[in-house]
């Protein structure tokens, strides 16, 4: 009989302890995923002004010179890619 008294207030406890921990988790891990995001969107709005003012073209809205850089990054690599390949070739 004692024994299932001491199992029962041990499991009591556990209970509550993982209950709280649980808590814990929960409210660090929404803290730090509303971080983030304040993060990323803040850095987003910079990209766009830094986009808006200094890359795009007459007439072209951010999203479209966006687009277009990341063309041009990939046919630069594209570039690369094949110049070292020629270069291995000879």
């Amino acid at each position: 009989m004692a024994k299932s008294k001491i199992v029962k207030a041990n499991k009591k406890i556990a209970e509550k302890v993982t209950k709280g921990y649980k808590a814990i988790e929960n409210s660090v891990t929404s803290s730090f995923k509303k971080m983030s995001d304040s993060v990323v969107k803040s850095y987003t709005k910079i990209e766009d002004k830094f986009v808006d003012q200094y890359l795009t073209k007459d007439g072209e809205t951010i999203e479209d010179a966006k687009a277009r850089l990341k063309k041009e990054e990939q046919m630069k690599k594209e570039e690369q890619a094949q110049k070292i390949a020629d270069s291995i070739r000879r």
